[in-house]
């Protein structure tokens, strides 16, 4: 198990570490040596099936997620949850037996279990919808994806699933279209991207073949997946696919982090603690 934790932990430093890339500064010759493929034809079909099964599909893998029902019944009978649960059964059975024993017994103990009972479902109910909100980070991330992308194989363009598309890849955008992977631009006339879901950039950035920036994501000749292309047309070619693009190491960072604690359910958890002093306290002290 530590050993696990340990390999997680040096994978999530990996994804922190400052992009690492060098295809913005290759010339469209060493490109197409290091892809293996043919600036003009593409990749061929059989090529492209090839890397597909080594690299897997262009999509974003998917955190392990715990079952609804079993985060709820976390919320509900976790950690002081069940000190006041406990609480309010204690203060059901001594009504219980003084209903038994009394013709009209005191309903002090009937109203605190109530009491109890409702603020541990009132602060369960409102923590799990506070963890549900936090757990939709990949399902956003996911809206992102595009669906359908145009890629020359074989010297013909095709559309295909953007799941199909693989590194080495030849492919056209065009305004309107969301880039389906990580490109290095090979040639551009007017195309502009909007970068504001990987930056914050509110203005769209011109896309050229040329090196203009040694960050690569600064430079003009790299176009990132999930980034829409506002308008023009560009040609580029695949170097990055899936969890290995800028925006998967992202999501993979952001599904990878801990929630945090809300500053309400720290605040309930102080209150628990006073109430339980007392309770306990009261309890010694009379009983």
């Amino acid at each position: 198990k530590k050993h696990k934790k340990g390999k997680q932990k040096k994978d999530m430093d990996e994804l922190k570490k400052e992009v690492d890339m060098d295809d913005h500064k290759l010339n469209l010759d060493e490109l197409q040596r290091k892809y293996g493929t043919d600036l003009s034809n593409g990749l061929t079909g059989a090529k492209a099936a090839e890397i597909l099964a080594r690299d897997g599909p262009n999509a974003l893998t998917p955190p392990p997620t715990t079952p609804e029902w079993v985060k709820f019944c976390k919320q509900m009978f976790g950690g002081f949850s069940m000190l006041l649960w406990t609480g309010a059964v204690l203060c059901f059975l001594a009504y219980g037996i003084q209903a038994a024993m009394e013709e009209e017994p005191a309903n002090d103990n009937l109203y605190l279990g109530v009491v109890l009972s409702a603020v541990v479902i009132i602060t369960g109910c409102f923590s799990y919808y506070q963890e549900a909100k936090s757990s939709k980070i990949m399902d956003s991330f996911k809206n992102l994806v595009p669906q359908q992308a145009l890629v020359v194989r074989d010297g013909e363009k095709k559309s295909i699933n953007a799941e199909e598309v693989v590194v080495g890849d030849l492919v056209e955008v065009k305004g309107g279209d969301r880039i389906p992977a990580d490109l290095r631009i090979i040639s551009a006339h007017g195309c502009k991207v909007d970068n504001s879901s990987l930056t914050g950039e509110s203005e769209p950035q011109t896309r050229t073949p040329d090196f203009s920036n040694e960050n690569p994501l600064e430079t003009r000749n790299i176009a990132f997946f999930s980034t829409n292309c506002v308008e023009g047309t560009a040609r580029g070619i695949v170097i990055s696919t899936g969890d290995r693009t800028v925006m998967g190491r992202i999501a993979t960072l952001a599904s990878g982090l801990e929630v945090g604690r809300t500053p309400i359910s720290i605040e309930i958890e102080h209150f628990i603690h006073i109430i339980t002093g007392v309770a306990v306290f009261l309890g010694v002290s009379f009983f």
